[in-house]
């Protein structure tokens, strides 16, 4: 298919500025989540301090691993798209 490019060709630099402020926004906003849900939840349970940190670092760990799984499912998508 002419003008098409393939998957092997990479990202362009405009799919690149994409992907990076897409994963910037989500990141942001799952990181906050994950923070508010630790805090949320510590206080609702009463856990003190120590549980409050450990559910924010639980949180947060699976808030980047989610964050992880969206850049490589955008790079895919991104490198796949038709300009």
């Amino acid at each position: 298919m002419a003008g098409a490019k393939s998957a092997r060709e990479g990202l362009s630099a405009r799919g690149l500025v994409s992907v990076v402020s897409a994963t910037i926004l989500v990141a942001c906003q799952a990181i906050t989540v994950a923070i508010a849900a630790g805090w949320a939840i510590a206080g609702l349970f009463g856990l003190g301090n120590i549980g409050e940190y450990a559910l924010m670092a639980l949180f947060g760990l699976l808030a980047a691993y989610v964050s992880l799984l969206y850049v490589k499912k955008a790079i895919v998508a991104e490198t796949n798209a038709h300009y």
